[in-house]
């Protein structure tokens, strides 16, 4: 069990580190002129996106880490 939540982690940490580079792409990539009716670039609504999905996979990874340690510190 704890092979598996380990690599669960591993997955879920390769999740944060993906949206946090596509995130700061958009942000690399950012064109003022680029806006929609509300005054928001496409840009921002990427950045916005990567965010909330980094913190997902975030806190996924932490609930996984709590698992593990629940688990490794049980069979001990």
């Amino acid at each position: 069990m704890t092979y598996i939540l380990i690599l669960l982690i591993l997955i879920a940490a390769g999740a944060v580190i993906y949206a946090l580079v596509r995130g700061l792409i958009a942000f690399a990539n950012m064109k003022p002129d680029d806006v929609d009716g509300e005054g928001v670039t496409a840009s921002h609504k990427k950045q916005n996106e990567m965010m909330f999905a980094r913190v997902k996979y975030q806190a996924i990874a932490i609930i996984l880490v709590a698992l593990l340690i629940l688990i490794a510190g049980g069979q001990g």
